[in-house]
């Protein structure tokens, strides 16, 4: 199995900005130097928990840092952007980074961020992805066109007196896309199956990444795309990894358990999440705290722990090709984190199987 990071981030909402730049290119060259395959950076607007609102300064920087780890913005959230201006630095990107990028495309769930930019409600995001990422798809393609939809407009000019103006074609001509999917029977991976772009699972429980590489996975037989693998699935969870159980359950409770105490188990419940997240029908997901999710939720304990709940999950969801580990905010003291990304990539990658 590979293992690839995501940095939300969860970071302390009194972080300066510069202390979150900082701490996520940090964060990069520490996740390539462990073995991780792939970083991906999480754009938000208004949060105060999720707060990077540019994650291509975060991929250039680390570009300058890297050479091996693949460096995606996770995602960008298509309805608050410009999608011929995206895609232009997008494919920018793509080149900057000799190919090590991939486009994480979402289409927003955070409804701050939506009044931030003048959208009153989120009925309509899904509908502004696949419009923004046709003009884009059109963009990358650097023939001349004029779009005209309900929600964007965009374009590439004719050529002026025989000089044409230049494409902007992605690193080796594809863009490899990716969008990730949160509910049951997720449209968002089903798009993605229908297209061919990389499956991403926010993990809700074991059976909700099953159906969620069951809809992908018939989306895309629907539309005659042939050879989809669970090998290119992602399912991004919270996963740590120490010397010992003790201490991984230790740090796991401390430090990730900031955020969930503070942040995510308040929306979590808020939103109805918990009752997909609990596996125990005796449990009173309402009533979960931080240490029943270290136990029996999390991925947590040392490397041989690591490896037999993650063979569990396996066997109980079918199977997938790289974790993504939620990264959380260890900046006053990385090693630990640090420790745990070499142990997963070292210790327990190489000992878990995958689906062929």
């Amino acid at each position: 199995m590979e293992f690839a990071l995501f940095h939300t981030p969860f970071d302390l909402p009194h972080r300066t900005p510069e202390q979150i730049f900082t701490y996520a290119v940090n964060q990069a060259v520490a996740a390539e130097e462990a073995g991780f395959t792939e970083y991906w950076v999480g754009e938000h607007f208004t949060q105060t928990w999720e707060c990077i609102p540019n994650p291509e300064l975060v991929i250039a920087a680390a570009a300058r840092e890297t050479d091996r780890i693949k460096l995606c913005p996770g995602a960008h959230l298509l309805p608050y952007h410009d999608p011929a201006t995206l895609a232009i630095r997008c494919a920018w990107l793509s080149h900057i980074t000799q190919g090590r990028y991939i486009l994480g495309i979402g289409a927003g769930a955070f409804p701050g961020d939506a009044a931030l930019h003048g959208l009153p409600d989120l009925s309509q995001n899904h509908e502004m992805v696949k419009e923004s990422l046709d003009i884009m798809l059109k963009v990358w393609e650097g023939e001349p066109f004029h779009y005209e939809g309900r929600h964007f407009r965009g374009g590439f000019p004719e050529p002026v007196d025989g000089h044409p103006y230049r494409s902007w074609t992605p690193y080796g001509g594809t863009m490899p896309l990716a969008l990730a999917g949160l509910s049951p029977n997720s449209p968002t991976l089903t798009f993605a199956g229908s297209r061919g772009y990389i499956p991403l699972s926010v993990f809700a429980g074991e059976a909700t990444v099953k159906n969620h590489w069951e809809s992908y996975a018939a989306a895309a037989a629907e539309a005659g795309i042939t050879g989809v693998s669970r090998k290119e699935l992602r399912v991004a969870r919270e996963v740590f990894c120490a010397e010992t159980d003790a201490e991984a359950k230790r740090l796991a409770s401390e430090y990730l358990g900031r955020a969930w105490r503070e942040y995510l188990l308040p929306v979590y419940k808020l939103v109805g999440l918990m009752e997909r997240l609990i596996p125990d029908p005796t449990i009173d997901p309402m009533s979960v705290d931080v240490d029943y999710l270290v136990d029996h939720v999390w991925i947590v304990g040392s490397p041989d722990t690591v490896v037999e709940k993650l063979e569990a999950s396996i066997d109980a969801n079918g199977g997938y090709g790289t974790t993504l580990v939620f990264a959380h905010d260890f900046m006053d003291n990385p090693e630990p984190w640090n420790q745990s990304m070499r142990l997963l990539a070292k210790e327990v990658g190489p000992r878990v199987r995958v689906p062929e």
